[in-house]
């Protein structure tokens, strides 16, 4: 995962989103790490972590786009998954040490309807092998010490859950593949591995596909390849492959006038002229230059608007 830091002679912004298509092996963190040194810059960070043996939508936040990863702690997500039967793993995932676990004999129409308990607001118990604080410490450290962590059942909810695939060709050893609609915090780990002991048998993740994180899609994701082939083509080629800063965020606009504008830089509240109306609300809004470029977000409480990231230089 090295690579040299890179220089941007022409001084060309690197703000904005870069949506990449993890491979299966890095963690985020690493993902981070050589987006960092690949683009130069100092502030970069990601939404939503996914485990090294997935792959699929990671987005990157660069420059002043760090500033909105917030708005997106939340998002939705969608994956693809491979539930291993016939077996547990310490770590819910092909990761760990597996275990056989004699069942009955699976087939389609038995997981289908385990599906269903599956669907609307559920409660999971995170595995065990998680980065969920215990007293301090991280369960996964626990674990891996000997000790057993005490994780709370937490609320989480599905949107969808289908079965796309069934493999019985290894009949004590079955494969679905399902995919999963879900709320932010939802441990497919955890689905795997209870859909094995709603079927009495053992279950464990195989694989995993991120197929969407909120807005990103895997279909607009870009390999690493193709973001390192952008790097030796220069800063500007690297700039065509990141989305706005608001990219995907549903927020309201309000247009500023040259004054209004000066006031947000100075972070000062303004009584805006155009753009503003309606009740108070919790979400924020975007600000808008008179030319119509983001500059910020603000919140609105009805009659003055509160700068709150300021995107722009004095």
């Amino acid at each position: 995962m090295s690579a040299p830091a890179r220089r941007n002679p022409g001084g060309i912004r690197l703000d904005g989103i870069l949506v990449v298509d993890k491979p299966a092996g890095p963690t985020s963190h690493d993902v981070v790490g050589l987006v960092r040194r690949l683009s130069g810059m100092k502030r970069v960070g990601h939404g939503g972590t996914l485990d090294p043996f997935a792959r699929g939508v990671l987005p990157i936040f660069l420059g002043r786009a760090t500033r909105v990863v917030e708005y997106h702690l939340g998002d939705r997500k969608q994956y693809r998954a491979t539930v291993c039967f016939g077996a547990s793993s310490t770590t819910d995932d092909l990761e760990g040490e597996l275990t056989p676990i004699p069942g009955p004999l699976l087939d389609r129409a038995a997981v289908e309807a385990a599906l269903g308990a599956f669907r609307g607001p559920i409660v999971q118990v995170p595995p065990a092998y998680s980065a969920i604080k215990v007293a301090g410490r991280r369960a996964y450290a626990l674990a891996r010490a000997g000790q057993r962590p005490e994780l709370s059942p937490r609320s989480v909810e599905i949107d969808r859950i289908e079965l796309l695939d069934w493999d019985a060709s290894d009949p004590e050893r079955p494969i679905a593949v399902v995919e999963v609609d879900c709320s932010a915090g939802t441990y497919i780990r955890a689905i795997a591995r209870d859909l094995g002991t709603a079927l009495a048998t053992g279950a464990y993740l195989g694989a995993l596909t991120r197929t969407a994180s909120g807005p990103f899609q895997l279909t607009d994701a870009v390999p690493l390849d193709a973001v390192r082939s952008a790097v030796e083509d220069g800063p500007a080629a690297l700039a065509k492959l990141l989305k706005p800063i608001d990219a995907g965020l549903h927020l309201a606009a309000i247009s500023l006038t040259e004054d209004e504008l000066k006031a947000v830089v100075r972070g000062q509240f303004i009584r805006p002229t155009t753009g503003a109306s309606g009740p108070p609300s919790d979400d924020p809004v975007r600000l808008l230059s008179p030319a119509g470029e983001l500059v910020g977000f603000g919140r609105w409480d009805g009659t003055r608007v509160m700068p709150d990231k300021v995107l722009v230089d004095a």
